[in-house]
């Protein structure tokens, strides 16, 4: 999602600072929700800033620390499977991984994968 314009977050700021209308009016002009105007009115009291906040990131993959160990693992055994290497990293790591997190962990580091376990 995209945040909104820095013009637009100053106009509004401008028009909350003139008073002459509510939140309610501001936020029926510009078309945005009352909780937005709030949030950003807050902010400008907090910090005169009215400019978007960084994107967040989310959690940090649990397998990060292992991803030379990954590296390793396959290219010494490059038929090795997501369940293997699940227990390889546990054992060796003390890191508890699923399947499909070790799936999206091979994926992100752009490693050949098993899909199916010898028969």
């Amino acid at each position: 999602m995209k945040p909104y314009s820095q013009d637009l977050r100053e106009r509004v700021i401008a028009a909350l600072e003139a008073g002459d209308e509510t939140q309610a009016e501001i936020a029926e002009r510009f078309y945005l929700s009352k909780s937005t105007i709030e949030k950003w009115w807050y902010r400008w009291q907090a910090t005169q800033s009215c400019a978007a906040l960084p994107p967040g990131h989310g959690p940090a993959r649990r397998l990060q620390t292992c991803e030379d160990f990954i590296r390793a693992e396959v290219k010494q055994q490059p038929d090795v499977t997501l369940a293997e290497l699940c227990e390889r990293v546990m054992a060796s790591r003390a890191v508890s991984a699923s399947v499909s997190m070790m799936g999206r962990m091979m994926q992100h580091l752009n490693l050949p994968r098993k899909k199916v376990a010898a028969r």
